[in-house]
């Protein structure tokens, strides 16, 4: 008897230590599931702080780009220059003998163009500059691609090519007068020789930049030499021609407003040398101005044609 109530007392408080040792990991185990569930939000938003910093990073690094290019933008930079021109002479700071106002300019230019000088002197230039840089472009490209696609051609050419590049070409005039005589073909000659050096070079640096393994693929391909040209040679030397063009293009007119100072009857450079002799300061002007918008109006059209035909490059510009 003795025995079972001691055993049936043990039992009970087993019973009670099991409840009560239950009771205790129960709670432990809610307290420490709450501290953890309290714990992850918190953690969750210091691991966001922490990686704001490099999303920024990150987001950063991807605006090392210019962006994308604002509309007209290059006519910011002269627009600039105007109303800085303007301002000075407003405020009186500008000698209007040597340099007269904007509006000055503007009334004479008007004067000119209704007189029928100014519309005369510009077809004259226009047609110059027209004929010199065709023979200037058609050169240098046939040249340039003589002398990049055989190793007879850059022995006969591109040292000859060079040496004329190293002799100024203003410096010609004079001979070229005793050669051609005092008339329009001299001057043509002098801007074809102006256009066709830069489109020589760049076209002939772009060719020789091509990569040799284009080369060898292309014969891999069996392609012909037509081919070969075609779909590796021209596509290879287009960013290069490019840059020659426009350069090019700047030449003809900076060619030309020298030329016509020189036994001219008529043109912009013979309506500045005129106004020079007379001293009318404002005439000058509008000759520059009409050349410095002529060349920027050309040289935006050369970066369209080059933006439509190269649309398949991805650069920085773009």
């Amino acid at each position: 008897m003795t025995t079972s109530a001691s055993t049936s007392t043990d039992t009970s408080a087993d019973a009670d230590t099991s409840s009560e040792a239950g009771t205790t990991t129960d709670a432990d185990t809610a307290a420490d599931t709450g501290t953890t569930e309290a714990t992850v939000p918190a953690a969750a938003a210091a691991v966001a702080a922490d990686d704001g910093p490099r999303v920024g990073r990150k987001r950063r690094r991807r605006g090392l780009a210019p962006g994308k290019p604002w509309p007209a933008s290059r006519l910011v930079g002269p627009l600039l220059l105007i109303v800085l021109w303007a301002a000075a002479s407003a405020a009186g700071q500008l000698d209007t003998g040597a340099i007269p106002a904007p509006w000055t300019v503007l009334r004479s230019g008007v004067n000119l163009w209704t007189d029928g000088t100014l519309t005369t002197d510009i077809l004259t230039s226009l047609e110059r500059a027209a004929y010199g840089f065709s023979i200037g472009l058609t050169a240098g490209v046939t040249l340039a691609l003589a002398s990049g696609l055989t190793r007879s051609g850059e022995a006969l050419i591109d040292g000859t090519v060079q040496l004329n590049r190293a002799i100024p070409t203003l410096g010609l005039i004079p001979l070229f007068i005793l050669w051609l005589g005092i008339g329009e073909t001299f001057k043509i000659a002098i801007i074809a020789i102006v256009v066709y050096i830069p489109i020589y070079l760049n076209t002939h640096a772009a060719l020789s930049g091509i990569d040799h393994r284009f080369v060898e693929l292309a014969e891999v391909q069996g392609l012909s030499k037509v081919q070969f040209i075609r779909q590796i040679v021209i596509p290879g030397a287009l960013p290069g021609f490019f840059v020659g063009l426009r350069l090019g293009v700047t030449g003809s007119w900076l060619g030309l407003v020298v030329l016509e100072q020189i036994n001219a009857t008529s043109g912009l450079g013979y309506m500045m040398f005129q106004a020079q002799n007379y001293g009318q300061s404002d005439v000058i002007l509008v000759g520059l101005l009409i050349y410095g918008v002529f060349g920027l109006l050309s040289d935006t059209a050369v970066r369209l044609i080059e933006r439509r035909v190269l649309s398949w490059r991805r650069t920085l510009s773009s």
